[in-house]
Formats: C-alpha cells, sequence, structure tokens
C-alpha cells in the first residue's frame, strides 16, 4: 500500500467551478489534514450570467449537504422543469423538452414505441399531452416527485434557475466554514518541477507563492494551468458548433414566474430566457461568421420583453475541448475543460460531473498516471455524447431558411450522430450507453419536437392490440391531466411551492 498522500490542493479560480470544487472537497476530505487553498482575484470577472441547470444539480447540492429552501432564497432560484424550444422548426414552431420521462411510472423506453404505434393507428395527440412534468410547467403548477414507481408523480423532473454569482457566494461560505482559505490575487507565474513538469507553486503578482501538491484549475476560458503552462491542447469543435459568441442582459422580473427556460431560434443561432425571481436574464449565442456583434446585440434587444435593466454584456468563446483535462497533478474543472454552449444548460452539470469523476478518482499522491487516463477517457465520452446531442437541435431543423441555419441543415455530422439518426429514424430505437447524460426521454423530445418521423417503431410493442393500445394511451392522457390539475400552483417569486 501506498504511503503517499495529497497533503496540500491549490485551486486557481473561483466563480461558480471554484466555489463548487472546493465545497464539494472540504466536505468529502472533512477529517483528514489536508489544506484546500482557492486563489482568485476581484479584477477578474466571471462568465456566469445566471444558470440553467437540470435534474442532475440535486445529487451535488446534496452531496455539499445544502438544505434546499435555504439554497433557493440565498440564489434567487425558481423552479425549472423543462426547455421550451421555439422557432427551431420556423418561425410559428413550438416544442417542449421536459425533465422527468414520458408515459406511465416504470414503461421507460417502451412506451415511446407504444407512442409512436398509436401514431401510425391514428393518434394525433401533442407530445406534451403524455408528459406529466409538461403539463404541470404549461399549467405554471408543480409537485415535488415521489419514490413510488406506482405513482405518476414518480415521472416528474425538476432542476433551478439561479443568480450563478450567488450560487458561488453561497458556496464560499460554505466551503469556508469547512476550512478553505481564499488567497486573493493573480497567479503571475506557475513553478513546475523540472524532472516531472508537476506544478509546484503560483507565484501571485505581489510575490506571494502558494504550493500545494495537486492543483485544480478553474480559471475559466483561458485555462491558466492546464493550457498555457501545460500547454496541453483544445480540440476546436467550432466547425460542428459554430456559435462563437454570446450577448448577455438582464431583464425585468415577470410577476408570476414561468418555470422552465425558452430558447428561440433566431437568424444566426439561438435567445436565451432565463427567468430568476429578481430578474429575467435574456441572452443571444450566435456565430460571428454570419453577423455582427453590433446586429447581434439589436437581436437581442429587439427579442426582449422590454428593456434590459443593464448594459448587454459580450462573451467570446470557443467550442471544444481539452485534448487531456487531467494532466500531471493538474485537473481542469469548468470551462477550462471546454466549452460548450448552454442550449441544453449543461454547464454546471459538467463542473459537477468533473468533481464527481475526482472524487471517484482522487489520486493517492503517489504519481501513477492511472487516475488521469480513466479521468480523461470518461469525462471526454461525457463532452462528446453531449456535443452530439446538441449538434442535433442544429442540423434536424426544417423550415429555418437563413444562410445560418441552410448550413447546419446541410453539414457533415459526427458519426457517432449519423448512427444513432439511422436507429432512430429506422426503427423509433434511441441508442445510448449506460453512462450517458441525456437519456430515452430527452433525445426523443428532441428528435421529435424538430420532426423527425421513424418509419418504424419496436415489434414487440404489437404484442398489445391496437385498440386496446389507442385506449391506454387515452387513459394515460386522462390520468396525466388530472394529476397536473390536482398539484398546486406556483407561487410568484417565492423560493418554494
Amino acid at each position: 500500500m501506498s504511503t503517499a498522500r495529497i497533503r496540500s490542493i491549490v485551486i486557481l479560480g473561483g466563480g461558480t467551478a471554484g466555489w463548487m470544487t472546493a465545497a464539494a472537497l472540504s466536505r468529502a476530505l472533512a477529517g483528514q489534514t489536508v489544506a484546500i487553498t482557492l486563489v482568485e482575484s476581484d479584477t477578474i470577472g466571471t462568465v456566469g450570467v445566471g444558470e440553467a441547470t437540470i435534474p442532475t444539480i440535486h445529487w451535488f447540492n446534496q452531496i455539499t449537504g445544502l438544505d434546499e429552501r435555504q439554497f433557493m432564497a440565498e440564489t434567487s432560484a425558481t423552479l425549472k422543469l423543462g426547455i421550451e424550444f421555439v422557432g427551431w422548426n420556423g418561425p410559428d414552431s413550438r416544442y417542449f423538452h421536459p425533465f422527468g420521462t414520458f408515459g406511465p411510472p416504470g414503461d421507460g423506453a417502451m412506451f415511446l414505441h407504444r407512442l409512436l404505434r398509436g401514431r401510425a393507428d391514428g393518434d394525433r395527440t401533442p407530445t406534451e399531452a403524455y408528459s406529466l412534468t409538461a403539463q404541470s410547467a404549461r399549467a405554471n403548477r408543480f409537485a415535488r416527485p415521489v419514490s413510488d414507481r406506482r405513482s405518476l408523480l414518480s415521472t416528474l423532473g425538476y432542476a433551478y434557475h439561479f443568480d450563478a454569482g450567488l450560487y458561488a457566494r453561497y458556496l464560499r461560505g460554505a466551503a469556508e466554514r469547512a476550512g478553505v482559505v481564499r488567497v486573493e490575487g493573480t497567479a503571475a507565474e506557475v513553478l513546475q518541477i523540472s524532472d516531472t513538469g508537476d506544478v509546484q507553486a503560483l507565484v501571485l503578482e505581489d510575490g506571494r507563492r502558494v504550493a500545494g501538491d495537486f492543483f485544480i484549475d478553474c480559471s475559466g476560458l483561458r485555462g491558466r494551468l492546464i493550457g498555457q503552462a501545460l500547454g496541453v491542447a483544445y480540440d476546436d469543435w467550432s466547425h460542428w458548433l459554430p456559435c462563437d459568441r454570446a450577448w448577455a442582459a438582464p431583464g425585468q422580473a415577470e410577476d408570476i414566474v414561468t418555470p422552465y427556460t425558452r430558447a428561440t431560434a433566431a437568424e444566426a443561432g439561438w435567445r436565451w430566457r432565463i427567468p430568476l425571481r429578481r430578474r429575467v436574464g435574456n441572452g443571444y449565442v450566435f456565430s460571428s461568421r454570419f453577423q455582427t456583434e453590433e446586429a447581434a446585440r439589436q437581436s437581442l434587444l429587439a427579442g426582449m420583453e422590454g428593456p434590459p435593466s443593464a448594459e448587454p454584456r459580450l462573451i467570446r468563446f470557443l467550442p471544444g475541448m481539452r485534448n487531456a483535462c487531467w494532466e500531471r497533478n493538474v485537473i481542469a474543472i469548468g470551462l477550462s475543460s471546454g466549452f460548450l454552449e448552454p442550449l441544453e444548460s449543461t454547464s454546471i452539470h459538467l463542473i459537477q460531473s468533473g468533481i464527481a469523476k475526482l472524487l471517484s478518482l482522487f489520486p493517492a499522491g503517489d504519481g501513477s498516471p492511472l487516475p488521469a487516463r480513466q479521468f480523461n477517457r470518461v469525462f471526454g465520452q461525457e463532452m462528446r455524447d453531449i456535443r452530439d446531442f446538441l449538434i442535433l437541435h442544429y442540423h434536424a431543423t426544417q423550415g429555418r431558411t437563413e444562410p445560418f441555419w441552410r448550413e447546419r441543415q446541410a453539414m457533415t455530422i459526427p458519426d457517432t450522430l449519423a448512427e444513432r439518426l439511422a436507429h432512430f429514424r429506422a426503427s423509433g430505437r434511441i441508442v445510448l450507453s449506460t453512462d450517458e447524460l441525456f437519456r430515452d426521454a430527452s433525445w426523443f423530445a428532441v428528435l421529435d419536437g424538430q420532426g423527425e418521423r421513424p418509419s418504424d417503431h419496436h415489434p414487440l410493442v404489437e404484442a398489445i392490440g391496437r385498440d386496446d393500445n389507442l385506449r391506454q394511451l387515452a387513459a394515460l392522457r386522462q390520468a396525466i391531466a388530472a394529476a397536473a390539475a390536482a398539484m398546486p400552483v406556483l407561487s410568484d417569486r417565492k423560493p418554494g411551492w
């Protein structure tokens, strides 16, 4: 057994990624003699403009011991039940990607084939009618999911919208109470051990040295450690995901808060709308090859429901990821590891996923390359899986004629995505690995919402007769409608329900 152990960890960068990492590590390493230091500068801004999350956020909040009601109050959070996509198949089109699952409890992926068969037999009911989450979102109602797999309420799913700056501040308090030491400063130099290349210490602008055994790069898009110091290359995915800019601006809060995010297709990208309790976050993700920054700014302002409450802010980025996110004794968490646009709200998830994988593979301190190799393999595959899901949104569009969208529709897609599309188009099957983030319900919501229609369904659903299947679908619609109507109405601007 190795006697080498990591005794000091240095996190470079605060913001959401830095303080999520600090909060999780301080709790996981509680009782051990491991010093955790976070270095950040108040003069360096963060990208966070108000975040929409996905249901995996519950796992992170639980492992860090956050109380849900207090967390929602402290971060100006609202509930999020899914994403409404507007205009992706033309100006008047819209569909909903709900959290949770479609159909009755326990039916899983096979229900989607029963739905496809029902359509072939004449059922023209909108897909949303088979999702309890979608029905509750449209009615502005909500109830907590239950663990009883016999109940329709077990099919629900939810996440949050919250202010990313307030979330980081909330986690900072938890981390500092657990012993994390914050050092104000900017890293001017990175010292490395000559024979191994491992990072040894950060030298701050005022000459102070912050040494450590293990370093976590949360420095954002610049990748101060993983990219600038260690020279890990960046894999550019802009040929598949060409948006490289975003304007962001806050708007006035709603009187009654909408419990979902909205993503509206625009001339050279898409606009987001994220309702918080004290404001609405607005943004426009676009491609600078197809639209100038000033024209995009005007497009954002024209799409808002009122004047912005602050000047729009421009964010530049390059979609892609590091060739390795764990190199030597440095691991990149958050934007330093790569960037995927927020179309499906995966930014926070990828931070917590990196943290979870780090905790699972936490190194002994003996310099073994095995943990890093495994981390890079599984995290890289997760990034590629999400990348393919995002590409699907752009590629499988119909009814958009702008040059940006025509190029997206005609582009060559990754072989992995082409294979999935081939399966769905032929048989309605959604082929996934066991570790993928987005499951059957999510893929179906987007494929179906954007007009993909398979030519067949799973043959095993024919064990149910045609009339029986249609009767069961009708009964399910009625049960979902009744369950949604029985839920409490969401109160306006309150952190709970």
